[in-house]
C-alpha cells in the first residue's frame, strides 16, 4: 500500500494551490483520509481529516480558507488551500487509514510535498 502525493509548490500570499493524493496497492478498504504539515523543526500537525462522507475537521488555522475533499472511487484525497499565507509554508503529508486486503488497519503516509508561500 502507498500513498503518492502530488501538488504543492511556490504561490504567492493570497494566491491558491492544490495538493492531492492517491492511495495504491492491494486495498480492502479506507477510512480516514486526510493532511498533515510541518513546520521546519516541529512536530506534525493535523490540517484536515475526513472520517466520512458528512465528518470533517479542520485545523483553527486553515478553517474557511482549506477544503478537504474525496474522491473514494479513485481511492484519492485533496487539499483546495486558498487565501494561502506565508505561515502556511511547511511540508504537507497525506495521511489515510488503510485497511490492507490482507492485515488489519493501519497508518499510511504519502511522501510529503513542500508548499511555500512567499510574502
Amino acid at each position: 500500500v502507498q500513498l503518492q502525493a502530488s501538488g504543492g509548490g511556490l504561490v504567492q500570499s493570497g494566491g491558491s494551490l492544490r495538493v492531492s493524493c492517491e492511495a495504491s496497492g492491494s486495498i480492502f478498504r479506507i477510512g480516514a483520509m486526510g493532511w498533515y504539515r510541518r513546520y521546519a523543526g516541529k512536530e506534525r500537525e493535523l490540517v484536515a481529516m475526513q472520517y466520512s462522507p458528512i465528518s470533517t475537521t479542520y485545523a483553527e488555522s486553515v478553517k474557511g480558507r482549506f477544503t478537504i475533499s474525496r474522491d473514494n472511487a479513485k481511492k484519492m484525497v485533496s487539499l483546495q488551500m486558498n487565501s494561502l499565507k506565508p505561515k502556511d509554508t511547511a511540508v504537507y503529508y497525506c495521511y489515510a487509514r488503510i485497511n490492507p486486503t490482507e492485515g488489519p488497519f493501519d497508518d499510511y503516509w504519502g511522501q510529503g510535498t513542500l508548499v511555500t508561500v512567499s510574502s
